[in-house]
C-alpha cells in the first residue's frame, strides 16, 4: 500500500519535504527514473556523508563530495533494484518499511529524519533487509524545498 502523506492537511512545508523524500524519491528510485528528482537538489552545495551503519561518527566518511558522483551511484542502484525480481511490487514494499515522522524546521532549513525497517522478499533468494536511517538536510528556494544533503546509511533506531 502506498502510504499518505501525514502533513498534507496539517503543514504545507512538511507535506512538501514528505513528498520528495518519500512519495516522489520511492517513485523514481522503484522506476530508475533520476529525471523525476533531479531538481529535488541544490548541486553546487550538495555534499553526503556515509555512516556505514556505525554509532561512532569518526569511522564516517564524505561519501559524495560532489553531487555526480551521488547521482552516478543512485542510478547504479536503482537500475539494480528495477532488474532485481521481487515477490511483492517495489514501490509497495518500499512505502511499507519507510517511516517519515520527524521534519524539524528553523530559519529556512530544514532537517528529515527518513527510516527504513524491514524486508523485501526476492523471488529464489533471501530477503534485502532494510533497516537504517538517513538524516536529510534541506533549504527552503523560491523554487521549493532542496537537499543540500545527508548523511546516509546510520545505525537504525526507535
Amino acid at each position: 500500500m502506498i502510504k499518505p502523506n501525514p502533513f498534507k492537511d496539517a503543514d504545507a512545508d512538511r507535506a512538501e519535504i514528505w513528498d520528495m523524500l518519500v512519495a516522489k524519491d520511492i517513485l523514481a528510485y522503484t522506476k530508475a527514473d533520476w529525471s523525476m528528482v533531479e531538481n529535488d537538489f541544490l548541486e553546487d552545495e550538495f555534499f553526503a556523508v556515509n555512516a556505514g551503519f556505525d554509532n561512532d561518527p569518526g569511522k564516517w566518511n564524505l561519501a559524495f563530495s560532489r553531487f555526480e558522483n551521488y547521482r552516478d551511484s543512485w542510478l547504479e542502484a536503482a537500475k539494480a533494484s528495477v532488474e532485481t525480481e521481487y515477490a511483492e511490487p517495489l514501490e509497495e514494499a518500499v512505502h511499507k518499511l519507510t517511516t517519515l515522522k520527524q521534519i524539524e524546521i528553523k530559519d529556512g532549513k530544514a532537517i528529515a529524519r527518513k527510516q527504513f525497517d524491514g524486508t523485501i522478499q526476492v523471488v529464489g533468494k533471501e530477503p534485502e533487509v532494510l533497516k537504517w536511517q538517513t538524516l536529510y538536510y534541506l533549504k527552503k528556494t523560491e523554487a521549493g524545498w532542496k537537499i543540500v544533503g545527508f548523511t546516509g546509511y546510520l545505525p537504525y533506531t526507535k
